[in-house]
């Protein structure tokens, strides 16, 4: 353009309308947007929140927050700050028979299947203590983490009724072959309101494998990170985390949602 105007000695205005271009273009100026450092910040405040989190799950509560970006951004700022990225697992086989029928009944809809679990772990003074594990099998959400000194068949039926009672009674409960979930007492009090049972094979405990994920997130963001003295402490906490699983931890497999969002939480009430 300049050399059009200095070869034809004409004004910007004739040279733009003989050639036929829009004097906008020659005035506009390009502003660079760099909001990189607001960003990082907002990334290290919650990589320090929600320290066992990979840079996926931060980039979803970035875009909870409102900021306009894609994971490629965030890993690129992960990696500049020298952040640990998550470690990458080999996936397990799936659980299938050689005519390709399924082994293990997978969920179809809320309260289809619940699985339960136990967690072991010690207190600082070294006494031990389990911790009953209960999930949905469809929503992903953890109904509840229930910690005691021991805990047998009678224990459990304590935790899961309070259960039946919020959330409506399972079709299915899966469990492995523990004297606690074997006893006939438990098995006889499930069949009879309606509930069945269901035992993984001995020796198999990836049939179990949404309730074993779960109990390997709860051990290395609760268990791993936090030290506690009493019984009732280690109940608050996880009891606090528990809220923040359900309500706020994108998960994967829900496409990067938590089990109960917040929005959906406020409609019930």
């Amino acid at each position: 353009m300049v050399y059009v105007r200095q070869k034809l000695d004409t004004s910007e205005r004739r040279t733009c309308k003989t050639i036929g271009l829009s004097r906008s273009t020659q005035r506009y100026k390009a502003t660079v947007k760099n909001d990189d450092e607001d960003l990082r910040l907002a990334m290290i405040g919650l990589a320090k929140q929600y320290g066992r989190y990979g840079y996926r799950k931060i980039a979803q509560l970035l875009r909870m927050e409102g900021w306009e970006v894609n994971h490629k951004r965030i890993e690129r700022l992960w990696r500049e700050e020298g952040l640990q990225l998550p470690h990458w697992h080999k996936k397990q086989r799936r659980l299938y028979h050689k005519d390709s029928s399924v082994i293990r009944l997978r969920p179809r809809y809320p309260r289809h299947i619940w699985s339960v679990d136990f967690v072991h772990d010690k207190l600082s003074n070294g006494r031990s203590y389990k911790m009953l594990t209960v999930i949905d099998e469809y929503t992903r959400e953890a109904l509840c983490v229930t910690a005691k000194p021991r805990m047998g068949h009678a224990e459990v039926l304590d935790a899961l009724y309070p259960l039946f009672l919020k959330h409506g009674k399972p079709h299915y409960i899966r469990s492995d072959n523990g004297s606690e979930f074997i006893a006939r007492d438990l098995q006889a009090w499930l069949r009879k309101v309606g509930i069945m049972p269901i035992q993984i094979y001995p020796g198999s405990p990836r049939e179990n494998g949404y309730n074993e994920r779960f109990n390997g997130t709860l051990r290395r963001e609760v268990l791993n990170a936090e030290w506690f003295s009493t019984i009732k402490q280690a109940q608050v906490v996880i009891n606090t985390w528990l809220k923040q699983y359900n309500h706020v931890r994108p998960h994967q497999s829900l496409n990067m949602r938590p089990p109960v969002p917040e929005t959906l939480q406020q409609c019930g009430t």
